[in-house]
């Protein structure tokens, strides 16, 4: 065995290289995202007698314990902790996107034939993968705790809701290894761990939410490990002894089915298509249908799912006010007991833009990734031009994110909707909402295309930037950052619907923007050297 280990070291330096500008891009706005809440709820309930009372009614609310589990404790810190269980969901997608990109996404281009022809063990690779990724989630733990203490937090606390986070990571860390053994795509590969990690989340919300006897579901979900460890509430350490184990367990069953495949194949055979392309693919268009359909489907579907949940919980939030007259005062300057819900909803669905625009950059770089792989090259020595080509996936990369936001928006609203009697009202508006962020949305997918014309090798930067949106708009009025800085986020400049007045100009100076950085991009593949730029 030690034998099949020979180079793991030399890899994970390669792997962090690689990643030198992925990582920070995610590092940094999530191990600051627990200083900015803390901050801001602070703010918001002051005295000990509202956080007792909001932690008395939240800590009870249907909809707030399907999302984030359930609260123990009334500090400021305990809430702020609970109130970001979203977090390790974020940071186990990046952990097993993170896995399946070194070791099944690289099979899939040749670099791993590349590296056996070395001096490199069979399984060094996906050890490579693996410690990397824990290095990486261990260096997330220390910037969330860290950053706390220094804030005044109590340590203990801090180090647990960091290590809550890192557990999150590592375990389905494992998962994406497990899963990247299965299939021989990488696409494959992630939807399988995607899908268990989806899976995790229900049983862990049916859990909690059930209570009693049905509460055993969410010991069923890594998840409900992870939000077990209680940070400021408990600080119960032995919760990550289960979830150390079970990716332990999955890492080993990764090696053993890694011995037992080909190198370049997978466990489960792919089904051989037909010899003859079909009527449909005859232009690059449709043959763009064919690669993105996959992504476009699951992005609706996973953009619909959440639009579910926040519509379940936003009539929560007004009860809430009305149950607590302390927080209802404390919450007057942000908009009124009137327009709480809408100034909730309007803040979600910034945060579906800015998950939206996830996905469009990801169907943008699918260009830099057929590129890589040699896949375009074929289409290239046709009649087909490079800016043809680029542009048949680009339709995808502007209006996938328009069906994703408008199915987040509509079932949004429904639910919204059924549970205020008025469906026929929530639903435009909701719908509305989500379709506004469409433009700054297409501004980020425009940066990736301008990079992949000019600079393809800098595409990571892309992230980077999403990454800077993020901490913008999650962070910047808490740190009172000044409108100019605000301002360099294409999220700032859009109209804050339900309850704001639509101004239709910084969305068409968005959508300018973005047609401009398109345009240069295309211009800039027209003329450098394909492929690999």
């Amino acid at each position: 065995m030690r034998g099949e280990l020979v180079g793991t070291g030399a890899l994970v330096r390669l792997i962090l290289r690689r990643d030198r500008l992925v990582l920070p891009a995610w590092l940094v706005p999530v191990g600051l995202l627990p200083v900015g809440v803390t901050s801001s709820l602070a703010g918001v309930v002051p005295t000990e007698a509202a956080r007792t009372q909001m932690a008395r009614t939240m800590g009870t609310n249907t909809g707030f314990v399907a999302l984030y589990g359930e609260l123990r404790g009334s500090s400021i810190e305990a809430i702020a902790g609970w109130r970001l269980g979203f977090v390790p969901v974020v940071v186990a997608v990046i952990g097993l996107l993170m896995v399946i990109r070194h070791t099944r996404a690289d099979e899939e281009v040749g670099r791993r034939d590349l590296l056996g022809s070395t001096v490199v063990g069979r399984h060094a690779p996906l050890a490579a993968a693996l410690l990397a990724t824990v290095a990486a989630m261990l260096a997330l733990a220390g910037l969330v705790a860290l950053g706390l203490i220094a804030t005044g937090a109590p340590a203990a606390g801090s180090w647990a809701l960091g290590a809550q986070f890192a557990a999150g990571g590592i375990a389905f860390a494992a998962v994406g290894a497990v899963a990247a053994q299965l299939t021989e795509g990488a696409g494959s590969a992630r939807g399988i761990a995607l899908s268990v990690l989806g899976a995790a989340f229900l049983l862990r919300s049916a859990g909690d939410v059930a209570g009693g006897w049905l509460s055993w579901l969410s010991w069923l979900s890594p998840l409900g490990w992870v939000v077990r460890l209680h940070p400021y509430g408990g600080d119960r350490w032995w919760v990550l002894g289960p979830i150390l184990a079970f990716a332990v367990v999955l890492a080993a069953l990764a090696a053993v089915l890694s011995a037992r495949r080909d190198v370049g194949g997978g466990l489960f055979a792919t089904r051989l298509g037909p010899a003859a392309a079909a009527a449909g693919l005859r232009t690059p268009v449709a043959l763009a249908w064919r690669l993105q359909r996959g992504l476009v489907l699951g992005w609706v579907i996973g953009l619909a799912a959440i639009g579910l949940v926040f519509g379940a919980v936003a009539e929560s939030v007004g009860d809430i006010v009305r149950d607590n007259p302390i927080l209802a005062q404390a919450l007057e300057r942000f908009g009124g007991r009137a327009r709480l819900v809408d100034t909730f909803l309007a803040t979600v669905m910034g945060l579906v833009g800015l998950i939206a625009a996830g996905y469009a950059i990801q169907a943008t770089l699918r260009l830099r990734y057929e590129e890589t792989t040699g896949r375009a090259e074929p289409l290239l020595a046709t009649a087909v031009g490079r800016v043809g080509w680029a542009a048949s996936h680009l339709v995808f990369a502007a209006l996938g994110p328009a069906m994703a936001l408008a199915a987040a928006g509509l079932a949004t609203g429904v639910v919204h909707g059924l549970n205020t009697g008025q469906v026929g009202r929530e639903v435009p508006r909701t719908v509305g909402a989500a379709l506004v962020q469409l433009p700054a949305v297409w501004v980020l997918a425009a940066f990736a295309v301008a990079l992949y014309g000019l600079l393809p090798r800098a595409v990571p930067l892309t992230w980077g930037l999403l990454g800077g949106c993020l901490l913008l708009s999650l962070l910047g009025p808490l740190l009172r950052l000044n409108q100019s800085t605000m301002d360099l986020s294409p999220f700032t400049h859009v109209p804050r619907l339900p309850g704001a007045a639509l101004t239709p100009t910084p969305l068409v100076w968005l959508a300018a923007a973005a047609a401009a950085l398109a345009l240069v991009g295309l211009a800039g593949l027209r003329r450098r050297d394909f492929p690999l730029g």
